[in-house]
């Protein structure tokens, strides 16, 4: 069978979860999602191919190849993967009925004026010049347009529940869960209210920009029903060390590590009760 996805076994990630039906995969900072221009044969999906290269195929381009989620390129965590057409489906409709929550861990130039809350404002899609040429990276130097996201009257609605977890004098550790699931969605939201993310190229002062060796951005955790049972899972991800030396730096700790080995995880013992990130409903 012709594999549409050229498979590259150097490509290196992590599995926190897999069973015949789904996986979920770790990516780290760094590495691309999906191939396109200037990352043809470096990306996650190249690395996924070598693993999973026909049963992917088998799934189909329609489907995307199994992948239901993508994360930016200097992001790190969790993306779901289905193994099955069926899968797929499945979670797709879960993602459709707001069953499947997505948590991320965030490091902000400042602390919100709340401890919780809830941020509702549209994002509309642009391409706008880019603005971090201080980048060093050949293969995207090239291409002087990139995809951003922007609060506008004319965007597509967005939602993001955030709590403040620990903060300091210069800045401040939150969880977010994004409701909805618009381009940078957590990243603009946090930035429109004053609170952007350090290591965020785009967005933001250049202050907060460089102010971290990469994108302060982690996906956790992640918590559905299962795309064949439909018994609960829950899947969480350590705090990458980079982020954890990051909070050190700036006088806060590293988050305690979960069991991510448990499928069926009811415990939010680390969740106050009425936790916005928890309960919001859109």
């Amino acid at each position: 069978m012709t594999l549409s996805i050229e498979p590259n076994e150097r490509v290196s990630f992590g599995i926190r979860y897999e069973d015949d039906h789904l996986a979920v995969i770790e990516k780290p900072a760094g590495l691309v999602t999906v191939p396109g221009k200037g990352h043809e044969y470096d990306t996650l999906q190249n690395g996924l191919f070598a693993k999973y290269g026909h049963t992917l195929q088998n799934i189909g381009a329609d489907r995307d190849f199994g992948l239901l989620q993508r994360l930016d390129r200097h992001a790190s965590g969790v993306i779901l993967l289905a193994l099955t057409p069926k899968a797929w489906e499945a979670m797709r409709d879960s993602f459709r009925q707001k069953e499947v929550r997505k948590f991320y861990w965030a490091i902000s130039r400042s602390t919100p004026n709340q401890p919780k809350g809830v941020i509702r404002r549209p994002i509309e899609e642009k391409l706008a010049k880019r603005d971090d040429v201080w980048e060093n990276d050949s293969k995207r130097s090239k291409f002087d347009k990139v995809k951003l996201g922007k609060i506008s009257s004319r965007g597509k609605p967005a939602i993001t529940a955030y709590r403040v977890l620990q903060h300091s004098g210069a800045g401040a550790f939150l969880e977010c869960r994004a409701v909805t699931g618009r381009l940078h969605q957590v990243r603009v939201h946090l930035d429109s209210i004053g609170c952007s993310i350090l290591g965020d190229r785009f967005y933001g002062p250049r202050a907060a920009r460089t102010a971290a060796p990469r994108l302060m951005l982690h996906a956790h955790r992640i918590a559905m029903p299962h795309p064949v049972t439909g018994e609960p899972i829950d899947i969480h991800s350590k705090c990458p060390k980079d982020m954890g030396r990051v909070l050190r730096q700036l006088g806060m700790t590293k988050p305690g590590v979960f069991d991510s080995s448990r499928q069926d995880s009811t415990d939010d013992s680390h969740e106050p009760p009425g936790d916005a990130v928890s309960h919001e409903q859109p």
